[in-house]
């Protein structure tokens, strides 16, 4: 059906996109990969400390380079650090496959990450509203996405798997 095309899943933190990025790469025979997990192994170190040792510029400039490698891959499902789609130019590299927006509600998102320690970003006085503000500044940008997906609170991977799948082949017959 995607004839070896990547998968990138777009999204804020917590959205689900490593859980389902593993599950979509079993149903479609592909490998996966999580950016961030790259960007730590080729830092050697967490992003947390890259945040804090070299600051968010840094990192980003991690996130294009590691994007820009792994675009040139086939049959991968990527999981994508939730600000990807801030720096323009990745999306040079996403658009060499089908980038699919996880929209999961911003009270979803909190309940997800309330006691998560490794967001460099939500470490602030007011982690809700900070969530609130990112999405309100990506929302745009997740919106060029190939595929929206309406995450209902209480969908379970699975079913979200086959729903993604779903998606992916409408826009491939459009």
């Amino acid at each position: 059906m995607l004839k070896g095309v990547n998968i990138y899943l777009v999204g804020m933190m917590g959205a689900g996109k490593t859980t389902l990025g593993n599950l979509l790469a079993k149903h479609l025979g592909y490998s996966f990969v999580d950016t961030d997990s790259l960007i730590s192994e080729a830092a050697g170190k967490s992003i947390n400390q890259i945040f804090a040792d070299e600051g968010e510029k840094a990192f980003r400039e991690l996130e294009t380079k590691v994007l820009a490698e792994i675009s040139s891959y086939k049959k991968l499902t990527i999981a994508t650090g939730g600000g990807i789609v801030v720096n323009p130019f990745n999306w040079s590299y996403l658009h060499h496959g089908i980038v699919v927006w996880l929209d999961v509600p911003v009270e979803e998102l909190f309940a997800r990450l309330q006691d998560d320690r490794t967001r460099p970003l939500l470490q602030d006085s007011d982690p809700l509203g900070k969530l609130n503000s990112i999405l309100e500044e990506r929302r745009p940008l997740y919106a060029n996405a190939d595929v929206h997906v309406n995450v209902v609170p209480g969908t379970g991977p699975e079913q979200l798997a086959v729903l993604v799948l779903e998606e992916i082949k409408k826009v491939l017959k459009s």
